[in-house]
């Protein structure tokens, strides 16, 4: 793969504009003697969608699970909405407004569709009707089959299920670890779309995505990820058309 090292430049525009809900500041993870992150910074404005992009391996999960709670950091801060969060247990986080849509469409395969929303909402002690329809509008083919054990549902769907069970905690700022892996393009494209409209309703979104094209043409802004440090950011548009992004991560002359 190419690599697309450069000196980073501020990856956020300057000037007034939406406040930073989620700031990595020189964040660091470490798997024993494996350092996994290098001191990353990265902020993520009220109200956007980003796009952090990379190789297998770059460390991409590994930033959303030290944000979330479920990694701690060796160095470095995470702040949300200003307030440090860096070591607290993941479900602080989630009760801060953070949610974490893990890659590999973790469902609980025996209970059904609806107990696994049900489980979304635990931090609220109860189950509003109006987050339930929420997700059964955004996802409608869950509530078709909302008695269905969730592990005869299609990837898809269970895709589906997994950010429909995020979203049951109302989260300010969701984080979206592949999302598109193994699915077909037609149930992508229609994931993208629903995700476009979870940012249209207000949640700000932290997205890792292998699609670069499909994630960059959702986004704001992106951040490219290299073992473990990150190597260039800007808005998306520009990383869309960018030479070094194409080569790397869309192959040479993709649209």
């Amino acid at each position: 793969m190419t690599s697309v090292v450069e000196p980073v430049r501020d990856a956020v525009p300057a000037g007034d504009g939406p406040a930073a809900l989620l700031e990595l500041a020189g964040l660091r993870v470490d798997y024993g003697a494996v350092t996994a992150l290098r001191g990353i910074d990265l902020t993520v404005r009220r109200g956007e969608v980003v796009a952090l992009l990379g190789a297998n391996g770059a460390g991409k999960s590994t930033t959303l699970r030290a944000v979330s709670g479920m990694l701690r950091p060796s160095a470095g801060e995470v702040l949300f909405d200003g307030e440090r969060i860096d070591g607290l247990p993941s479900h602080e986080v989630v009760g801060l407004g953070i949610a974490h849509s893990p890659e590999g469409r973790r469902v609980f395969a025996g209970m059904t569709v609806l107990e696994n929303l049900h489980l979304g909402a635990y931090r609220f002690g109860r189950v509003d009707p109006a987050d339930l329809d929420r997700v059964f509008g955004l996802f409608p083919r869950l509530a078709e089959r909302r008695r269905q054990p969730a592990g005869t549902l299609s990837g898809g769907e269970q895709q589906m299920l997994v950010i429909g069970r995020a979203l049951m905690a109302r989260p300010e700022l969701l984080l979206l670890d592949e999302p598109s892996m193994g699915l077909a393009p037609i149930v992508v494209g229609r994931l993208f779309e629903i995700v476009r409209e979870i940012n249209g309703q207000g949640t700000t979104v932290l997205l890792v995505e292998q699609n670069a094209a499909q994630a960059l043409r959702l986004a704001d802004r992106g951040y490219v990820l290299e073992t473990g440090e990150i190597r260039m950011g800007g808005p998306a548009a520009e990383l869309l058309h960018d030479p070094r992004i194409r080569a790397a991560y869309l192959g040479e002359g993709a649209a």
